[in-house]
């Protein structure tokens, strides 16, 4: 925050320090996770380095967070890497041209939601579902890197067949393996403890270089990852075969749907802390752009990622300029520093994996959530399993799907509940809450609880008819309140309808009371006000008991 009697030139100068500051830490931090991420992608290790390097680039100039940093992701790493290795067929070229094509679909869809402003369509993925999703992820990344860190070959092409491999080969674990990713997972979870927000992966994976080189770790069984190609990468378009579109639009929609989701996620927080609002269909058009530059690098698919814009944040980063500094200091780094990876072991890039997914599995909230709405509990184990079983392609897809089920399921079963007066007050609240309430003799009070639509009015018409039956005391006036179902379509107004002709045959008078305006204007539109009376805002509950009284109809 600028300080009062501050220079123009003095904050400049304080703007570029403390972006300078954080564009090196974010590369320092980019570095082995990038490497880590795109070797669970089953890229070469170099193509995680491209995606932070052009995505941050692109983002710098079209994104509207100030702090969000672009990068690969642990769910989107595993998506891919999963869902394009049998196109591939073992060949590690084609692999990246694959990949590199799903980041150009992703740009493609991310651009055309953008246009059609349908930023919108991620609120259909609701928390609940977010929450199963990323656990499922998290313990299936889990189990991809169990191999690398003890040392076997690992194997399967689903969870289930991973677990069954790891099952029968753990006997013969490399206990160097095995030591090496112990040491760096304590290193690192001490570091994340200790100096959060730092970059102390980079640190381990110094010493974990230093050590594989003056000890000879690779006689004695430690994988490293070998040669890593120095240099920029190349700019052009992936080869393109009209099959292959065909084989990854699927995907790269689930790339899309999952790296706008967390890109917002993590932008909103870091807005909200900072005050700050960022614009989430300016999002869209960010991560077309960054995707895009990525897929013409020979990338894969990025995203913003709450763990890395957290450790830009921390580091001191005030504007997106710490993005060009962190990418201009990782294209120095390509041209002249990746000689000193060869030795890196792939233990390590395994222990940092599985330090940074273990923020996917939120232990807590699960229980949190259990406690507090089993439905929604169950909605969550729902896709935490079909990520598991499934895979996660089909698991995204899966959580998407019931998501808009859990969606509909709410809308297709509102609350009706039965109104009483408050003691001493003109106003009403739900009985089953406050039975202190009052019952009005011969006058049954409803209130939906959503909105009027087709597929939910005979399950309004039953609960309504249901009330009314089952007062303790014969019913002359049925008040429908509407103030809490904002919409109705024309089969809400008709059902209405259907209740008011059902209330006549038994000497039953229905009043409506506090439509919104435009319920209103559909019921005048279908006539009901003829059969039921005037239909205004301004007809409360108490004025409709009221107004029914003083006709003397009771």
């Amino acid at each position: 925050m600028r300080a009062r009697g501050e220079t123009d030139d003095g904050w400049k100068w304080k703007l570029i320090w403390a972006d300078g500051l954080a564009g090196v830490t974010l590369a320092a931090y980019a570095v082995p996770v990038a490497l880590a991420y795109a070797t669970l992608a089953g890229l070469p290790p170099v193509v995680g380095i491209y995606g932070y390097m052009l995505g941050g680039l692109a983002y710098a100039l079209l994104g509207s967070s100030r702090h969000l940093a672009i990068g690969p992701t642990s769910a989107i790493s595993l998506l891919v890497g999963a869902s394009i290795a049998p196109m591939a067929a073992g060949d590690p070229a084609r692999l990246v041209q694959v990949a590199s094509l799903v980041a150009l679909l992703v740009a493609g869809l991310a651009v055309t939601a953008w246009a059609l402003r349908l930023s919108t369509l991620t609120s259909f993925v609701s928390d609940t579902i977010l929450l199963g999703f990323k656990a499922g992820a998290g313990i299936s990344i889990a189990v991809t890197q169990l191999p690398s860190a003890l040392g076997v070959p690992g194997g399967g092409d689903h969870f289930v067949e991973r677990v069954a491999t790891l099952g029968h080969q753990v006997g013969g674990t490399n206990p160097v393996v095995l030591a090496v990713a112990t040491g760096a997972l304590a290193l690192l979870l001490l570091g994340d403890h200790l100096l959060p927000g730092r970059p102390v992966a980079l640190v381990v994976v110094v010493l974990s270089i230093v050590a594989t080189t003056v000890l000879g770790l690779h006689d004695r069984g430690v994988a490293t990852v070998g040669a890593i190609p120095a240099g920029l990468p190349t700019i052009g378009l992936p080869g393109i075969r009209a099959r292959d579109v065909d084989g990854v639009e699927a995907l790269a929609a689930a790339c899309l749907l999952l790296a706008y989701v967390e890109s917002v996620s993590a932008a909103r927080a870091l807005a909200s802390k900072h005050g700050y609002e960022v614009d989430v269909r300016r999002e869209l058009l960010a991560l077309g752009g960054a995707n895009l530059l990525v897929a013409l690098g020979h990338g894969y698919p990025v995203a913003g990622g709450l763990s890395q814009s957290a450790v830009n944040e921390k580091a001191g980063a005030m504007s997106r300029m710490a993005l060009v500094v962190a990418s201009v200091t990782l294209g120095v780094s390509l041209l002249f520093l990746t000689g000193l990876l060869r030795n890196l072991p792939k233990a390590v890039l395994a222990a940092i994996v599985l330090v940074a997914v273990k923020g996917l599995i939120d232990l807590r909230e699960i229980g949190r959530l259990r406690r507090v709405s089993r439905l929604e509990f169950r909605v969550a184990i729902i896709a935490l399993v079909g990520v598991l079983v499934l895979g996660i392609l089909k698991g995204v897809l899966l959580a998407v799907v019931a998501s808009i089920l859990l969606l509909l399921h709410r809308a297709a079963v509102p609350h009706v509940a039965v109104l009483g007066r408050i003691p001493h007050t003109t106003r009403f609240s739900d009985l089953g809450r406050n039975p202190d309430n009052e019952r009005t003799p011969g006058v049954c009070i409803c209130r939906v609880e959503g909105p009027l639509l087709y597929f939910n009015v005979d399950h309004v018409l039953r609960e309504m008819l249901k009330h009314v039956d089952t007062q303790p005391e014969a019913v002359r006036l049925v008040v429908c309140d509407l103030s809490t179902s904002p919409y109705a379509d024309l089969a809400g107004a008709r059902m209405l309808t259907r209740l008011s002709s059902e209330l006549t045959a038994r000497s039953v008078v229905l009043r409506l009371a506090e439509g919104h305006s435009t319920v209103r204007d559909i019921l005048r539109a279908e006539g009901l006000d003829a059969r039921v009376g005037p239909i205004s805002r301004r007809i409360s509950v108490a004025d409709a008991i009221e107004a029914f009284e003083r006709a003397g109809v009771a």
